[in-house]
């Protein structure tokens, strides 16, 4: 009986856990100088220009913070607030307020380095998956980074 009991309280315990914070990170190189691509990534909302996800992008401000309300291809929204924006290292995080995305806590960075004649693109995020396995969620987060990734790339000139 006792070990039944403690068997029942550890898958309590187990149950009741939150879980764990998923990190995804994606990587592109870019022909490109830092000074172009980070260009190329523009301001907040010019994520409109090359995420090809991304229809449209309205720029506003809440609490003295930028929020930038994507319009998805196919329909969707999310809305995001710009946490932290460096020129000098060229950077910024964001974290996501609403989304249909299978996701909650997200806060998530873009940055831009110097990589011999190109730059090495950064696109890092942080969350916990919300209706969704775990699998799942970071699998739709990569594949945002990459498209993000691909069509920064495409567009750096």
């Amino acid at each position: 009986m006792r070990k039944i009991l403690t068997s029942a309280v550890v898958v309590a315990v187990l149950s009741a856990t939150p879980s764990l914070a998923l990190d995804v990170t994606k990587t592109a190189m870019v022909a490109a100088p830092p000074a172009t691509v980070w260009k190329t990534i523009g301001e907040f909302c010019g994520i409109g220009n090359w995420h090809p996800a991304v229809e449209k992008c309205v720029l506003s401000e809440k609490g003295g913070k930028k929020v930038r309300t994507l319009s998805l291809r196919g329909g969707g929204t999310i809305v995001e607030e710009q946490v932290a924006r460096d020129e000098r290292t060229m950077a910024y995080t964001y974290a996501i307020l609403e989304s249909p995305l299978p996701v909650e806590g997200y806060k998530s960075t873009l940055s831009v380095a110097p990589d011999g004649k190109g730059s090495k693109l950064t696109w890092t995020g942080n969350f916990k998956a919300k209706g969704a396995p775990d699998a799942k969620a970071e699998e739709v987060v990569g594949g945002i980074y990459e498209g993000g990734l691909k069509g920064i790339s495409d567009n750096a000139r």
